[in-house]
């Protein structure tokens, strides 16, 4: 017997989700997308055996291909297939606003098609991460007003969140825990039953807002960790030490783990779900609670580009160069390495800094095809991009910007400066090439701004 499976988005989430289960026997996974100028074309991509992503995602191209050419997986366009899907998973986008408000138009978007197409009997599955209480209050909401059916009764409904992250999108589903909340028992087992055919680690049952809780609060406590290293970056570099030896020296100890600086927070899940977080609780709490501690860490987060625009400035005036003016260039739109996803990359606000004051700005990207921002266009010659700058800005740690060369570097820019936001260079080795450098984290100013 043949179960029948739609995912809803074909993203970082859905398309590892799908084709996976694809792979699953007896399990027949159709792709729902959305056919917009900007994300319509990953259905053509997706049905000609391909993955749309170009960063390094292992397993994940060779997968699409098989499950394409076994034809357990193909992609549409069509809200139709909701009628005979037995399984529904909802891997939809779910940002905040500039006041950190939830905006959930494509989450109520699908929901309402979801009740007005399903089959009584279906299981739902939000995997997007919402604010806790979201899932019961809004989407079980909107599916029994369009279906007219009762949920826990006449369909399930649950929520189970993941682990992913761009290179990591197959690894991740496939090995980390598994946490699975339905409304009723019987929910959160025929969620646990799918999972269980594509999760080799251990699924947890627990309730719909103690998993979205766990999501949120995971993400706020790593948010708080990054803030941590973020601001004793700060610190060491207005004493004039080295950030990243003092890491090194509080993680002798094993029960330390202290994280990394850079030069910013970015990705789908950080910039916003301890957001989503504090809306949960300001929307379905019952006390006046406010979570001062992880908002201070994301405003800490968001400093990290507008620190990488000062470090700029810095550098520059070292070599009696006036920011405004400039020509910067820009290392890396992705705001993880080696991947192609720009969503929150920390590059955004770090451009928009530079051309604030005068700069400007141009970037490079050897992974990133699609870039939304003004008309600022991705160059992928990294020479062309350097030629005549007079900064080069290192936000992303892309493989290839470790073995750039610098006396072409040298050569080619009008003047040679180096701002690390990920500490990929060596100062010795950068600073006898005649660059001046700066790096998050690393004494080496010579004027205050």
């Amino acid at each position: 017997m043949t179960t029948k499976i739609v995912v809803i988005g074909m993203g970082y989430v859905g398309i590892p989700c799908a084709a996976l289960l694809a792979d699953v026997d007896g399990f027949d996974v159709t792709g729902l997308q959305r056919k917009s100028k900007r994300s319509g074309w990953k259905i053509d991509v997706l049905n000609s055996g391909k993955s749309p992503f170009e960063g390094d995602e292992p397993g994940l191209d060779e997968l699409v291909a098989k499950v394409v050419k076994k034809g357990t997986f193909r992609v549409t366009d069509d809200i139709n297939v909701l009628s005979t899907a037995e399984v529904i998973l909802v891997d939809v986008q779910t940002p905040t606003d500039a006041k950190h408000t939830p905006q959930y138009r494509s989450l109520r978007e699908v929901s309402e098609n979801i009740g007005k197409h399903m089959k009584k009997g279906t299981l739902v599955v939000v995997e997007s991460t919402v604010a806790p209480g979201t899932t019961q209050n809004i989407v079980q909401v909107i599916i029994e007003d369009k279906s007219g059916l009762k949920a826990g009764e006449d369909f399930d409904l649950a929520f189970s969140y993941e682990r992913v992250m761009p290179g990591k999108l197959i690894h991740n589903i496939v090995n980390l825990p598994r946490v699975v909340g339905g409304i009723t028992p019987r929910s959160t087992d025929r969620a646990v039953k799918i999972y269980s055919k594509i999760v080799k680690k251990k699924i947890f049952k627990t309730t719909v807002l103690t998993a979205e809780l766990s999501k949120t609060i995971e993400n706020a406590y790593r948010d708080v960790n990054i803030a941590f290293a973020n601001e004793m970056a700060l610190v060491c570099e207005s004493l004039g030490v080295n950030v990243y030896e003092i890491i090194e020296l509080v993680n002798v100890l094993a029960s330390r783990n202290m994280h990394i600086p850079g030069a910013g927070v970015g990705g789908h899940c950080l910039p916003k779900d301890t957001w989503l977080l504090r809306h949960g609780l300001h929307e379905y709490g019952s006390s006046k609670v406010e979570p001062e501690f992880i908002s201070l860490a994301r405003r800490i987060n968001d400093h990290m580009p507008i620190h990488m625009s000062h470090l700029v400035e810095n550098a520059l005036l070292a070599r009696g160069v006036r920011l405004h003016g400039s020509v910067i260039t820009v290392l890396g739109a992705a705001y993880l390495e080696n991947s192609d996803d720009t969503r929150n990359t920390p590059a955004a606000p770090l451009i928009a800094s530079l051309q604030a004051k005068g700069a400007t700005v141009r970037l490079h990207d050897p992974h990133v095809r699609e870039w939304d921002f003004d008309s600022l266009e991705i160059e992928r010659d990294i020479m062309k991009a350097a030629e005549g700058s007079d900064c080069l800005v290192l936000v992303t740690k892309h493989k290839e910007y470790y073995s750039l060369d610098l006396d072409k570097m040298e050569n080619t820019m009008r003047t040679p400066t180096i701002v690390d936001g990920r500490n990929v260079f060596d100062r010795e080795k950068v600073e006898s090439k005649g660059f001046e450098y700066r790096c998050v984290g690393k004494s080496g100013a010579k004027h205050v701004i």
